[in-house]
């Protein structure tokens, strides 16, 4: 079997942590571990247990089932050339044919809602006795980061019956290990494991990892299993587990987990609920794994996919009321941060992301339904109208509207739109002044806050000022020599300067939005033109080939890579808006449905199996053969691929659909 070790796995726990790793078992990524809890969730992530070296002996020899690549680039064992199958259905699972004839079976996955690591080893085929040993890798450092030799380390070991507890430094919470086999105190440093993904993207790639001893199990039969167990204890737990107690456990923890994954519809929806998890009392969004949290943009547009099309409304609700809280002079954190300090609120767009899903929520949701309480509503429709009336006055980083009803942003230095890229002090898309996607933006969140005020009686005058800036908006972006909007206007806040660069953010003023801002006609333009120009199989280029700046690849060391973040690389959340608008253009027909779902979404999927297994890349190389980049699993290219897939490109009417999610959901 071909196996790639760039292609990856994900185990999320439902808390912010998770386990993650190769097809191939070798880790390239300082974030490929089997133990990674969040200690905080959904953040504080730790690694405490990085991964293991197993092997099998038998009467003729010993094999091994990993392999670890070692600096300078030297891969040992050879467990990987013994992979015969792979499979991420129900979990990730391999199929080891040994030189021997012997066969193993080794599957790993993690339990929702617990965070606990269960490895399951079944010897499926024999010759002679056989005996399993695995020995762990371990660290205990903030996942970000790398670990090395050091005398602060405890290799100490508590052992009882079933039950092996390491505690590896203050501070941190111990790993207890359960088992249905024998433990073998024997502490030893493994230096220099290589990251190859690491060494790619310029980072620091050595680590050194310690292993305090090795579990062992002798199988005498094919069906006989060892089960070995990873989480996060306390030094002074006290417990002992028989062998056939450890066993029980995990049958009933496997059997659960499956119970659980099968219940989703599709793969889909289960890779959605990788990014559902707890914050305090509430929920949340993680933006995308291995390393980011969750983000006020990334969750208010992932949202509409992975949850309210997925007829998840509960989650919804309980996302939106969690971050209704946290309105400040109109403005929602674009990020809470990961080690408590205060909430960063350097985004323009993310507010007026949450007015869309909010908005989305409250009209797919009945007014009587006990989905959504008259009080809930009442916090949602507050936080609308504060968002608006905080902008329409003025707020933080020069966010305001001006007198042509559009909003003005930006201030030297700060990153305010989703093109947020800089190096040192440099922004490299400042985007200062009155940016195109921010006026859709801004121009449906006037339309949702006149319902709103509609509704409740109260200021009309909301639906003067959407017309004043729509047509403001018609007059001052549209190039008519060149089919398409400005990106920005007024920039750096001088009047009548205009930026024409020609960028993919104009799609929001077609499609992605409830309302389009500009008329078919010239909405039929500007989607040819990014058609031509900024489609690609995998999402929709950053900058258009020929522009100043345009970068066919993204690599390099932090520096380069965020140089090139929105010239030209390719970014598959793109694809949503993009296909909505070129449904719309067409007229909103079933066939124009087909045809998009054929063209557009169909090459998507098969990405799906490319990079991080069941899920969507944040990123691509914006030229052939658009290798995926950045992030492998990230929250808004799956969730804009779940709405086009359920709401946009169903064939039947929206609103039909939506109320159909809602009855299903109960």
């Amino acid at each position: 079997m071909n196996i790639d070790d760039r292609t990856e796995w994900l185990e999320a726990d439902g808390l912010g942590g998770f386990a993650s790793g190769t097809i191939s078992g070798i880790r390239t990524r300082r974030y490929h571990a089997l133990l990674l809890p969040a200690t905080t969730p959904p953040t504080g992530r730790v690694v405490l247990a990085n991964g293991f070296d197993a092997c099998v002996d038998t009467p003729d020899g010993s094999f091994a089932l990993s392999t670890q690549r070692y600096a300078p680039d030297v891969l040992h064992p050879d467990g990987a050339a013994h992979i015969n199958q792979f499979t991420p259905d129900p979990w990730p699972t391999w199929e080891f044919q040994l030189p021997d004839g012997t066969r193993v079976i080794q599957e790993i996955f993690v339990q929702h809602g617990t965070g606990a690591a269960v490895v399951v080893w079944t010897l499926a085929r024999r010759k002679g006795p056989v005996v399993l040993r695995v020995r762990p890798f371990l660290s205990g450092r903030d996942y970000h980061s790398l670990h090395h030799e050091n005398r602060a380390f405890r290799f100490t070991a508590s052992h009882r019956e079933g039950v092996v507890t390491f505690s590896t430094y203050d501070g941190l919470p111990c790993i207890v290990a359960l088992s249905n086999g024998d433990y073998r105190h024997a502490p030893e440093w493994y230096q220099q494991f290589l990251y190859a993904a690491e060494r790619e993207r310029g980072l620091d790639d050595i680590e050194d990892l310690a292993s305090p001893g090795e579990f062992s199990w002798r199988l005498s039969g094919p069906g006989e299993q060892a089960v070995w167990v990873l989480r996060v204890g306390a030094a002074d737990e006290h417990e002992a587990l028989t062998a056939d107690e450890v066993v029980t456990r995990v049958s009933g923890a496997r059997a659960t987990e499956r119970r659980r994954r099968e219940a989703f519809p599709t793969p889909l929806d289960r890779a959605a609920d990788a990014y559902l998890v707890r914050r305090r009392s509430g929920q949340t969004i993680v933006a995308g794994y291995p390393w980011f949290t969750d983000w006020g943009r990334d969750t208010f547009i992932a949202m509409r996919g992975l949850c309210l099309a997925t007829g998840r409304v509960a989650e919804a609700r309980n996302i939106l009321l969690e971050w209704a809280g946290t309105v400040s002079e109109g403005m929602l954190p674009n990020r809470f941060a990961d080690r408590g300090e205060a909430p960063e609120f350097n985004a323009v767009d993310a507010s007026l992301w949450y007015v869309i899903a909010a908005h989305e929520l409250l009209a797919l949701v009945p007014k009587r339904s006990n989905l959504l309480t008259s009080a809930q509503r009442r916090i949602l429709e507050t936080a609308i109208t504060e968002i608006v009336h905080g902008y329409a006055r003025g707020t933080r980083f020069g966010i305001r509207m001006d007198g042509d009803g559009l909003l003005a942003a930006g201030v030297p230095g700060v990153q305010l739109t989703w093109m947020d890229a800089r190096v040192g002090d440099r922004v490299i898309t400042p985007r200062i002044g009155k940016p195109v996607e921010i006026q859709a933006l801004w121009l449906n969140a006037l339309d949702v806050v006149s319902r709103v005020s509609r509704a409740s009686r109260l200021e009309p005058t909301w639906r003067d000022v959407f017309d004043r800036g729509r047509a403001a908006f018609l007059e001052r972006f549209w190039n008519e020599n060149l089919g398409r909007l400005a990106d920005v206007v007024d920039v750096d806040h001088v009047p009548g300067t205009r930026d024409d660069t020609f960028r993919p953010n104009q799609i929001l003023a077609v499609g992605g939005l409830p309302i389009a801002i500009v008329d078919a006609g010239r909405g039929r333009r500007i989607v040819d033109a990014i058609e031509e120009h900024l489609v690609t199989p995998v999402g929709l280029r950053s900058l258009a080939p020929g522009e100043h700046g345009y970068a066919p690849r993204y690599e390099g060391d932090s520096s380069a890579r965020d140089a090139v973040y929105h010239q030209g690389t390719v970014w598959p959340w793109l694809i949503g808006p993009f296909v909505e608008a070129w449904v719309r253009v067409r007229g909103n027909t079933n066939a124009a449905r087909r045809e998009a779902r054929a063209r557009f979404v169909e090459p998507l999927l098969a990405h799906l199996q490319t990079a991080g297994l069941g899920h969507v890349s944040e990123i691509a190389d914006a030229e052939p053969p658009f290798t995926p980049k950045g992030c492998p699993f990230q929250a808004w290219s799956l969730g804009e691929l779940l709405r086009l897939d359920r709401m946009v490109l169903i064939e039947q009417k929206r609103t039909t659909r939506l109320r159909a999610v809602v009855q299903e959901s109960g």
